[in-house]
């Protein structure tokens, strides 16, 4: 019988070693960075963080693109201060990735290129209208992702 040896060190096959939180700012995503902090730390993860600039309405003048841009940035600056603040905390380091465009297909995009295999986020709960005439976020990702997904409530 091979002698087995444990190394805490290593991290098994089946653990996740490069984790994807999503955040937008909102309560839901606060609590998945959280655990998504907690788990990075247990299993020394890489842990990227992505926000996505959403421009939900079609501008009439380039004044108002400019304008919907310098709000969206100055929005994710505090969503990323806050996010590094709580990630040094827990002593992990975070890369954190803004992007634009729509929700679903950037970060579903953002897995695959960065080979993640675990994406967090938060649940936002709507009304049961509400989900079936528009759906939800979370929903698509769920059905989506190339990877493990971890809905925290």
């Amino acid at each position: 019988m091979p002698l087995v040896r444990h190394d805490r060190q290593r991290r098994r096959p089946d653990m996740y070693g490069n984790i994807l939180i999503a955040n937008d700012g909102s309560d839901g995503a606060a609590k998945a960075l959280a655990v998504a902090l907690k788990l990075a730390h247990r299993l020394k993860a890489k842990l990227a963080m992505i926000s996505v600039e959403e421009m939900p309405r079609v501008p009439a003048m380039i004044d108002e693109v400019v304008e919907d841009r310098l709000d969206e940035d100055h929005r994710y600056q505090q969503v990323i201060a806050q996010a590094q603040f709580h990630a040094r905390a827990a002593q992990v380091k975070l890369d954190t990735h803004v992007v634009a465009g729509h929700a679903v297909p950037c970060i579903i995009d953002f897995i695959e290129r960065g080979g993640f295999d675990l994406l967090v986020i938060g649940y936002m709960g709507h009304s049961a209208l509400y989900n079936r005439l528009i759906g939800s976020t979370t929903d698509r990702l769920v059905e989506l992702a190339p990877c493990h997904v971890l809905v925290v409530k």
